[in-house]
């Protein structure tokens, strides 16, 4: 089985909320049940928990602010990585989330169906030969944003450390390609800027899809509670300028 286990780190990368650090034991429990996180991975997998449970709400609402919401080669939709801003990501979203409702996974019309805590929830729905065949494919997305949060010595890294272990090893070329993109700091103003630069959108008759995919681009920031955890109704902070 990998249901907790997928659940569990789902839960690690949702927006930082006093449930989830007061969830800490239950998150180490769910992870000790099934045991299929690698020996080596469990040590930094803790050091992340202890973090979340241990630190000032704030600071770590902060901290997943400019990791995650700020930084584009940081983002936790899957598509932004895949699509971009092309128009083929709005049907990239339809087509996915159609699958999580043939499983039986319904999402809110506020939720993005790519973002990666909502994708690791619905595999962890599945047999696992099943599950792990799907996290294979977006497994050399998992191995950049590890390698980017090494950089930024993010405990966060030990997650996708955790899923790439778990699925088949991503091609090399494939983290090349995506590791060779530009990778602006959450402080460089100017050049986030420029990273999140989009094309205006275009209406009337030549606009084609062209308006709904880039309205789906724009809606980043969307949020469900972790799975397995019960959630008070929060207000996301927003980023700081």
């Amino acid at each position: 089985m990998t249901g907790k286990t997928f659940k569990a780190l789902s839960a690690l990368l949702s927006y930082p909320s006093a449930d989830l650090q007061a969830a800490a034991g239950e998150l180490r429990a769910a992870l000790a049940a099934e045991g299929i996180v690698p020996q080596d991975l469990q040590g930094p997998l803790d050091l992340l928990i202890d973090e979340l449970a241990d630190g000032d709400l704030l600071d770590l609402e902060e901290r997943y602010v400019l990791l995650f919401d700020r930084t584009r080669s940081l983002s936790l939709q899957l598509f932004e990585h895949v699509h971009g801003e092309s128009r083929d990501r709005g049907q990239a979203m339809v087509d996915l989330k159609a699958v999580y409702e043939k499983h039986g996974l319904a999402i809110g019309t506020s939720d993005l169906p790519d973002f990666v805590p909502m994708f690791l929830e619905f595999i962890s729905t599945l047999p696992r030969e099943e599950a792990l065949e799907l996290l294979a494919q977006p497994a050399h997305i998992f191995a950049a944003l590890a390698e980017r949060l090494h950089k930024r010595q993010s405990s966060y890294e030990a997650v996708f450390r955790v899923l790439v272990a778990l699925a088949a090893a991503p091609k090399a070329e494939a983290v090349a390609a995506l590791l060779a993109e530009a990778d602006a700091d959450a402080m460089d103003l100017a050049a986030l800027d420029a990273a999140w630069e989009e094309e205006p959108v275009t209406f009337g008759p030549d606009a084609g899809n062209n308006c709904k995919d880039e309205l789906v681009a724009r809606i980043r920031a969307a949020r469900r509670p972790a799975p397995g955890v019960t959630m008070a109704p929060t207000k996301r902070a927003p980023a700081r300028p």
